[in-house]
């Protein structure tokens, strides 16, 4: 029997009189990799944010781990296991890596302690572990704001791998990464899915990306659910092609 992760149901949210989504559903499976695509202004980013709690959604059910969350606020969400990174990356510019890698740590009120290096063995090990994995641990001592935009993201990966989430939402996380890194990106967010157990759930816009990476696709156009299946059925979905090409 397949356990849900996460299950929105008939999820909606409007803005003044602008309706961002309407009656979505989604599932997303403990231990799988499931894609969300759509057009610009298809409501993809409204949902995230629903999700984890920045804008509450008007009606409809969000639950995690079965437990209705829909109305927790960010923190209480993210107690739960559920974390997400943005288009535009979220990372302390005049930090270094390790400093940025340790203030991510959950549950620390010791954050002034932990920048001037006295942490324990374990949660060194931990950051270094996961510099090493995200590409970035020759770069460790380095200020983050003189990282390339592509390895700002690969670090907001890795501080997110710091709280063990059970469910990572990824929103573009190849969006402004040089190409011939991509691939790169790709194969670490399948290990990370394989070897963490890590749940993903990824908003893409690279349509080579997404069908690599997905096992499972959703896809919204102007605030609603337009198709859903493997990537081969998205792929070849008429309404998802001409959604793309404006054709509608």
């Amino acid at each position: 029997m397949t356990t849900h992760l996460l299950e929105v149901d008939g999820a909606s949210k409007a803005f003044g009189g602008v309706i961002a989504n309407k009656d979505i559903s989604i599932k997303v499976p403990e231990g799988k990799i499931i894609g969300l695509i759509g057009p610009n202004g298809s409501g993809k980013t409204t949902l995230f944010n629903s999700i984890v709690g920045s804008h509450p959604i008007d009606a409809g059910s969000v639950r995690f781990q079965g437990q209705e969350i829909s109305q927790m606020l960010v923190p209480e969400i993210a107690r739960l296991g559920m974390l997400r990174t943005f288009q535009q990356t979220r990372i302390y510019g005049k930090m270094t890596c390790i400093q940025n890698m340790l203030i991510s740590m959950p549950h620390r009120n010791t954050t002034v302690t932990h920048m001037f290096g006295k942490f324990s063995a374990p949660d060194h090990e931990k950051v270094e572990r996961l510099l090493e994995f995200v590409g970035l641990y020759s770069k460790r001592t380095l200020l983050a704001g003189d990282l390339s935009f592509g390895q700002q993201k690969l670090l907001e990966f890795a501080m997110a791998l710091m709280n063990d989430p059970k469910l990572l939402l990824l929103d573009e996380p190849t969006a402004g990464i040089n190409p011939t890194l991509i691939n790169g990106l790709i194969d670490r967010l399948k290990k990370a899915n394989a070897e963490f157990g890590v749940t993903l759930l990824v908003i893409e816009h690279n349509m080579r990306v997404i069908m690599n990476l997905a096992e499972h696709i959703y896809c919204l156009a102007h605030g609603e659910m337009l198709a859903e299946g493997i990537p081969t059925e998205i792929q070849n979905d008429q309404r998802v092609i001409e959604a793309y090409l404006g054709a509608h």
